[in-house]
């Protein structure tokens, strides 16, 4: 028995698969959705689990993915957090980057730190960007800032010091002896969450990771003791943003890595199948209550960035966090997205959530603004008597009174409004589409879309046809995919670290010994606490190159084996290819490499969906009547309805329909042609 349970800012998903034994197949597939529970996500968890009418004594597995890392930053409900760093570079946080998105603002201002200013304090210690310790820290100077920290009642202390991540000797030094004379103390240490330069970058990912390490290392030594009470009889597993697990020890020590988890299993579903359809040009879409998120999959694979920020938008930069992520784009429009009128008499969608409570007005639980979720009931996409599976019975009433102020200002009708409100909710996401395809370099027409999370099916097919896309697929259960995606994974950690060298033959012994080295680092890493019995370890080798004098930097995976002179050549080449692509020019320039980027994989065991049975049944033994739904440009239509729980294997049909299945509803525009595959996911071919 596999589970799997994924912590989203609305609802908190489940899902469960049986293997048999004997044949190693799956056998059964149980889901649950529950409301996510704030502040303790624990019990939202377990209440997922009596859900689904499971018993932990019987996990085989568990993996589990949470958003308390980025919720914490987000609410600014972190641990009170000071950071002792360089002489000299106190004001590193402050002063951050000029490269500003809103250039032409002269009322701009800078995001506040994360620690204020008396709270970031100097030691003398110095090292080269070569790696030598000139000046090595003498532990008994922090012991009067560490006795000013306790009088303040700080909670976590982050330690930067300048190019620790090619000499971390000092930070060594300070963090032991921190944890020595101060044992109930959180301390991060740079070098151990991140090996890439750019002193600010590194300040502020140290910084973020130690605001979140208390809150996060409660939350998962809480969950491992409900766990525990309840008989589970394995460790758990944590969705890391990487896109891959690790054990909750692994986690703890680096909290920040979690930042975005549960996304980022969503992906990795995405990817598992791709590669099961066959479909290896993916751009995934997660649609949840509060957030809309996607990812471009090329070739079964995901891409990785560290460039990664929280609060980023185009007038904020938003802070820096320099740990492997998943390439998503996200942004606030989701089933809950709350619709208003800004003050220059424009309706605008998001990015404010009515989350789980109070909800939507429809939920009746005193949401009195209208969402996204409640549009799509006004225009009949979403079923009144099916409403979240038919657990919640719609105050329509209360969503006609939503509606009303809106009406007042901008005219028209409810219906007519609620058209508007999906259409601007439609246009956010079709842009959040664009940046991870034609920002990137790559034709939306050349993908196929893979929407999933609670509202993914609602949206999806207007997307496409928006952005021309061939065809869209639902998986099974689109829902939870996200949690589904979890039990696809594979343990991963990243190795990333800055080294600049030129990608000449000359060099090349060099580039090999770095990755050697690296290597060693993450076999020692994985044999040091994770469990993973015989499964095989995996390498992979990356390297962020850019031109000798760029600035930016692009991705490139490298192939194994010794660096000679034609693997050099074809490295070189396959840099060309992607900065062409994604920058749309090549230069006859040396090439370097800036950072080293090692990822280590355990195999865990995936299993194949289970393929369903074929009766011959006609889709129209499948309906469940006929409604009547608004689809704005393409007019209002009597549209079948079709129960996705009766649909099967080779059954065709075409829109204008609706296809409901318990926490999900497809929405099929005219002229779409639907069909079933055999393990029961929903091909919408576009131009068919």
């Amino acid at each position: 028995m596999r589970v799997a349970t994924d912590v989203g800012g609305t609802f908190t998903d489940l899902v469960c698969y049986d293997v048999d034994k004997a044949s190693g197949k799956v056998v059964g597939l149980r889901t649950a959705k529950t409301d996510t529970t704030y502040p303790q996500f624990d019990e939202g968890v377990m209440n997922a689990v009596a859900k689904a009418g499971l018993d932990p004594r019987g996990f085989d597995f568990f993996a589990h993915g949470t958003t308390v890392v980025i919720n914490a930053l987000l609410s600014r409900k972190g641990a009170r957090t000071a950071l002792i760093t360089t002489r000299g570079f106190r004001d590193v946080l402050e002063i951050a980057r000029g490269n500003r998105p809103d250039l032409f603002n002269l009322a701009f201002r800078k995001p506040a730190p994360f620690v204020p200013r008396y709270l970031r304090r100097e030691v003398d210690e110095r090292s080269t960007y070569l790696g030598e310790v000139t000046t090595a820290l003498d532990p008994a100077t922090l012991d009067p800032i560490l006795a000013d920290f306790r009088a303040e009642g700080v909670e976590a202390i982050a330690l930067c010091f300048l190019h620790a991540y090619v000499a971390p000797e000092n930070e060594r030094l300070a963090r032991d002896h921190i944890r020595r004379v101060w044992p109930e103390v959180s301390v991060i240490a740079s070098h151990e969450i991140s090996r890439e330069w750019r002193e600010y970058e590194r300040t502020s990912t140290a910084v973020l990771t130690a605001y979140v390490h208390p809150a996060a290392q409660r939350y998962l030594r809480t969950l491992q003791r409900s766990l525990d009470g309840a008989g589970y009889p394995h460790a758990p597993y944590i969705m890391q943003s990487n896109g891959g697990i690790d054990t909750v020890q692994g986690a703890i020590r680096n909290p920040i890595a979690m930042v975005e988890s549960g996304p980022a299993s969503g992906v990795l579903g995405a990817a598992a199948l791709g590669r099961l359809l066959g479909e290896d040009r993916i751009i995934a879409l997660d649609i949840g209550g509060t957030t809309a998120k996607c990812s471009l999959i090329e070739k079964a694979q995901t891409r990785i960035t560290t460039e990664y920020r929280i609060e980023w938008s185009r007038t904020e930069p938003g802070y820096p966090i320099r740990t492997p992520v998943i390439e998503i784009v996200e942004i606030g429009n989701g089933g809950g997205s709350i619709a208003g009128i800004d003050p220059g008499g424009r309706l605008y969608v998001g990015p404010e959530s009515a989350g789980a409570s109070p909800g939507p007005a429809a939920y009746g639980r005193g949401g009195t603004r209208p969402t996204t979720t409640d549009a799509n009931l006004v225009t009949g996409r979403i079923n009144p008597a099916n409403f979240l599976g038919g657990e919640i019975v719609p105050d329509m009433a209360n969503v006609r009174k939503a509606f009303a102020p809106l009406v007042d200002k901008l005219g028209g009708d409810t219906a007519s409004v609620a058209r508007g409100i999906i259409r601007i909710a439609n246009a956010n996401m079709v842009n959040a589409l664009k940046l991870v395809s034609l920002n990137k370099g790559h034709d939306p027409r050349d993908f196929t879309l893979v929407a999933y999370g609670g509202g993914g099916a609602m949206h999806a097919v207007m997307l496409a046809e928006e952005l021309q896309m061939p065809k869209v697929i639902i998986p099974v259960n689109s829902s939870v995919f996200s949690a589904w995606g979890m039990l696809m994974t594979d343990m991963r950690r990243d190795f990333v670290r800055t080294q600049v060298v030129l990608l000449t033959p000359g060099n090349g012994a060099r580039i090999e010994e770095i990755f050697a080295t690296m290597a060693g680092d993450a076999r020692e890493s994985f044999a040091a606490d994770v469990a993973t019995g015989a499964a095989p370890l995996r390498i992979l080798r990356f390297a962020d190159m850019r031109y000798l004098g760029q600035e930016h930097s692009v991705k490139v995976e490298l192939p194994d084996g010794a660096f000679d002179a034609a693997t050099l050549a074809a490295a070189i080449e396959r840099f060309h290819a992607t900065h062409e692509r994604e920058y749309t020019f090549r230069l006859d320039l040396p090439v370097e490499i800036v950072n080293f980027h090692v990822v280590a994989f355990g195999d865990v065991p995936k299993h194949e969906p289970e393929r369903l049975p074929v009766t011959g049944r006609l889709p129209e033994e499948a309906t469940n009547g006929t409604r009547t739904v608004d689809l704005d440009e393409h007019g209002v239509h009597e549209a079948p309805i079709y129960d996705r729980d009766r649909l099967e294997p080779g059954m065709r049909f075409a829109g204008p329909c609706i296809v409901e299945e318990a926490a999900a509803t497809l929405v099929v525009t005219p002229g779409r042609l639907v069909v079933v595959d055999d393990y029961g996911n929903l091909h919408v071919h576009m131009n068919a």
